[in-house]
């Protein structure tokens, strides 16, 4: 699932991400920390990860694999 990050606190490490579908979805530090990545930036496209419950696992940019 993809979309663009909505917003980021460089802080907590957590945000919430605008999906394609309009839809809101909120990311933990945890999930930001399992992406390797160090920042994130208003409106970078990024991919979501989920879980088996549905939580958001992992923070990734689509070009990574």
């Amino acid at each position: 699932m993809q979309g663009t990050v909505a917003t980021f606190d460089e802080a907590n490490r957590d945000g919430t991400v605008l999906l394609d579908d309009g839809s809101l979805v909120r990311f933990s530090a945890a999930a930001f920390a399992a992406s390797g990545l160090r920042l994130l930036r208003l409106g970078q496209r990024v991919r979501l990860e989920h879980g088996d419950g549905g939580d958001v696992i992992r923070v990734t940019l689509p070009t990574l694999p």
